[in-house]
């Protein structure tokens, strides 16, 4: 029974968050709304007392883990190689941070979440990429060079 209140849970929240997102003056993608806001309340209803089989919200959130690197893989424009670095690094991190929750261990958690913003920051900052400041410098020669 959980997983069908799960998924048509999934489908309404993500059907507000697609007419949200066409006033909104940022893009949120509706499936990752949907999904992230239903294993919040499924956790939240866990902590406050009521029987949820944890493996469903664990589900969705391996999924929003690798939901959250996708969407800054997409944004990064790092080499190859240390975007393949920064994803080995953030997923399994994520997962841990993931668990810890579920197992209400705080101090995991927190140190986790801090290891996660320090990959992140490490790796896709523009000092943190491999060559990204050559990369930007040459994009502005060239167009320069180009434009007149």
């Amino acid at each position: 029974m959980l997983i069908i209140i799960t998924v048509v849970s999934i489908f309404i929240v993500s059907g507000a968050a697609w007419l949200a997102s066409r006033i909104l003056p940022f893009k949120v993608c509706p499936i990752c709304a949907g999904v992230f806001l239903t294993w919040t309340g499924l956790v939240a209803a866990h902590f406050l007392g009521y029987q949820i089989d944890l493996v469903v919200p664990a589900l969705l959130m391996g999924g929003s883990v690798v939901g959250i690197a996708y969407q800054f893989e997409k944004k990064a424009r790092g080499a190859a190689g240390a975007l393949l670095l920064w994803k080995t690094l953030f997923i399994p991190t994520g997962f841990v941070a993931a668990y810890s929750l579920l197992a209400q261990l705080w101090t995991a958690l927190i140190f986790a979440i801090i290891l996660l913003f320090l990959i992140t920051l490490l790796f896709l900052s523009p000092g943190g990429r491999p060559g990204a400041r050559e990369k930007t410098v040459g994009n502005i020669e060239k167009k320069m060079e180009d434009c007149c």
